[in-house]
């Protein structure tokens, strides 16, 4: 199995289509054998879900992600856990283990709220678990 986080100075980053990198973390029999941090070349939504793709990602955690991202990953099978928080390794520890909380409902609607600041998935977690 192969995840995919996006990544920024050891954390989850809140926004998906503007993440600088993705850490992607290659798994095997349930533990992490070996981790790699992939530069997204500053492209944009549609761009890095191909870019997942690619790198043949099963599962990607992120903070906020828009509708559109969201149905571009579910077209590549690339399955979702959105409105995560924390250090990257830790929240795929989680994973691994069964205890990853994460929203369900993560949106990344900045478009609706005009310019300017937003916060991207710290809506907090619906208590459910990615597994």
């Amino acid at each position: 199995m192969r995840i995919a986080v996006t990544y920024e100075n050891g954390m989850v980053f809140q926004h998906f289509g503007h993440t600088p990198a993705f850490k992607l973390y290659n798994v095997e029999n349930g533990a992490v054998v070996s981790g790699a941090v992939v530069p997204t070349d500053g492209n944009g939504h549609g761009a890095l879900s191909e870019l997942l793709a690619a790198q043949q990602v099963d599962v990607l955690i992120c903070g906020g992600i828009g509708a559109g991202a969201q149905s571009a990953l579910a077209e590549a099978g690339i399955r979702l856990c959105g409105g995560v928080s924390g250090m990257a390794d830790a929240v795929v520890d989680a994973l691994l283990a069964g205890t990853l909380s994460y929203d369900p409902q993560a949106k990344c609607d900045h478009h609706e709220h005009g310019e300017g600041e937003h916060a991207c998935g710290h809506d907090g977690c619906a208590g459910h678990t990615c597994g």
